[in-house]
Order: structure tokens, then C-alpha cells, then sequence
């Protein structure tokens, strides 16, 4: 999405998935999540071209989901840590998980632990004012006018 429309569209939805909405770039945040953070180790992890994985890391570091650090000087190199809009996407990445559990579950799959507990996760998407589960009561979409 380039700079001159990327808040033309008043859907948050539409306007997250215009730069977030491919796969690699979900599963570089996946794998920043589980502590990845440098170059070769997302590209080993994914298998992805070196020349795509620098394009999602650009994306994703010009979007503030990422941030560079120098960890060496000689020779130069940087590492890909996640910022606080990178944090805030794991409960997206876990709702997608479940519902790939669930719909796409056939064969075996990797579980996800609660690193303290040793307990599988079990995301549910809850709506913060009404407590209602999303996905139970019926929604409307209001545009910016009201409409």
C-alpha cells in the first residue's frame, strides 16, 4: 500500500491487511514471537528468499511492528525486535491458530504452551465492554459518517 492512500479506507481491518495481509510477514511476527530475531534465523525458520525476507522486514520495521538493533559492529549486523504494535499482534496470531486448529486441523500439529504453566493455550476472542464472546451476538459496521 503506498503512503498517499494507505488511511483512504476507513476499515481498520482492510487497512491492517494492506501491508500485513501476506503470509510471511504473519509468520516473521510468529517467529519474532518465539524469540527469532536476526536475519538468518528467520530465513532458515521460514525458507524464505533472502530478497522477500528483506522486503517483510522492511515492511514490518516501517510499520512499527519491528525495530532494528545493532548487535554487531564488525561486521556490521542488525537484529529485528518486536516493538509494542509487534507485541500487541500476538493475540491475532493465536486466533488465526485456533481457528486454522479447528477448520485446517488435519494431520499433526505444533501446540502452543504456556511457557509457565506448560498448559496449551486456548485463545477466545472476548469483547471487553459487553464480556461476550465475539462471534455470538450480531455485528454492525458504522462508517465514519455514521451510516
Amino acid at each position: 500500500m503506498n503512503n498517499e492512500n494507505r488511511y483512504e479506507n476507513p476499515c481498520p481491518i482492510a487497512r491492517s491487511l494492506a501491508f500485513m495481509g501476506d503470509t510471511w510477514s504473519i509468520l516473521i511476527l510468529r517467529d519474532a514471537h518465539i524469540g527469532l530475531t536476526r536475519f538468518d534465523q528467520f530465513r532458515k525458520s521460514l525458507g524464505i528468499a533472502p530478497t522477500i525476507l528483506t522486503r517483510r522486514l522492511t515492511t514490518l520495521t516501517e510499520e512499527g511492528l519491528l525495530e532494528k538493533r545493532l548487535y554487531s559492529e564488525h561486521p556490521p549486523r542488525e537484529e529485528y525486535l518486536l516493538t509494542a504494535a509487534g507485541r500487541d499482534f500476538l493475540p491475532m496470531l493465536f486466533m488465526i491458530g485456533a481457528w486454522g486448529r479447528k477448520y485446517r486441523g488435519e494431520g499433526k500439529l505444533v501446540r502452543f504452551l504456556d511457557a509457565e504453566t506448560g498448559i496449551e493455550i486456548q485463545p477466545i476472542a472476548v469483547d471487553e465492554v459487553t464480556g461476550a464472546k465475539i462471534g455470538t451476538r450480531p455485528i454492525r459496521m458504522v462508517t465514519p459518517d455514521g451510516d
